[in-house]
């Protein structure tokens, strides 16, 4: 069994490879990699266009857990949600990785930045901004600030970014995404919503000559999985959970 599918509604792990100059946007180019990709997974049948220059392959989404590719002008995307395991998700990852070059033309100096997402989904009807302060409490010096008598929180999205090497370009971010908004806080009219938690791990610039893609993914996948394990599960994600179930 998926390892976090007991601490949140929706778990996924998406790879984005952003690059310095545009991607070939030919049809015959993008139909023999989506071909690829589907050979390999047969069940990715939808096939669409979005923004006249975004191609995207993917599966049926009315399981609630399925697989996604995207090819768009400087960015090649995978993804998958609710995964059976994270080894799983990665070996899509891995794929799309290792056929950008040769189908996409994708060389390893044109990495403007590779990044590798853990995200977590809570389903939750209210102000997402007061349950994030509730559940996860405030900087110390911020206090008695979120104490003001009568007020309520409308922006609390805690994040942090490190650099995990010398020069800056490893690095790693936690972070949080409320979907509320003053409005709905206003009037006291909420839908069910998703509250985001992201893990994100990136390299920035080319890659160095010795490596590659797929090296930098698992380099990336790994960092990620050890801040989630460390430093999210039981600080973030149980927190959470814990507070929305008593709401």
């Amino acid at each position: 069994m998926m390892p976090y599918a007991s601490v949140a509604d929706d778990f996924y792990v998406n790879m984005n490879l952003a690059t310095e100059m545009e991607l070939p946007s030919q049809r015959e180019t993008i139909l023999q990699f989506f071909e690829q990709v589907q050979r390999r997974y047969p069940s990715m049948r939808k096939f669409y266009c979005r923004d006249k220059r975004d191609y995207v392959l993917e599966e049926d989404k009315e399981q609630g857990r399925y697989r996604w590719a995207a090819v768009e002008m400087r960015r090649v995307c995978s993804g998958q949600v609710n995964p059976s395991s994270l080894d799983e998700a990665l070996d899509q990852h891995r794929l799309i990785l290792e056929m950008a070059p040769p189908f996409l033309s994708v060389s390893p100096l044109d990495c403007e930045a590779l990044d590798v997402l853990f995200g977590f989904d809570f389903a939750y009807r209210g102000n997402h901004n007061a349950l994030l302060a509730e559940a996860l409490g405030v900087t110390p010096a911020l206090e008695r600030f979120a104490d003001v008598p009568g007020a309520k929180v409308i922006n609390c999205e805690p994040s942090l970014t490190l650099a995990v090497d010398e020069d800056c370009r490893t690095q790693v971010r936690i972070g949080t995404e409320s979907r509320t908004n003053a409005f709905q806080v206003r009037t006291g009219e909420f839908n069910e919503e998703q509250l985001s938690v992201y893990v994100t791990a990136r390299q920035y610039g080319s890659l160095d000559h010795d490596t590659n893609y797929v090296e930098t993914l698992d380099r990336l996948a790994g960092l990620a999985r050890e801040v989630v394990e460390n430093c999210v599960v039981d600080q973030i994600l149980r927190p959470l959970a814990r507070t929305i179930s008593l709401k």
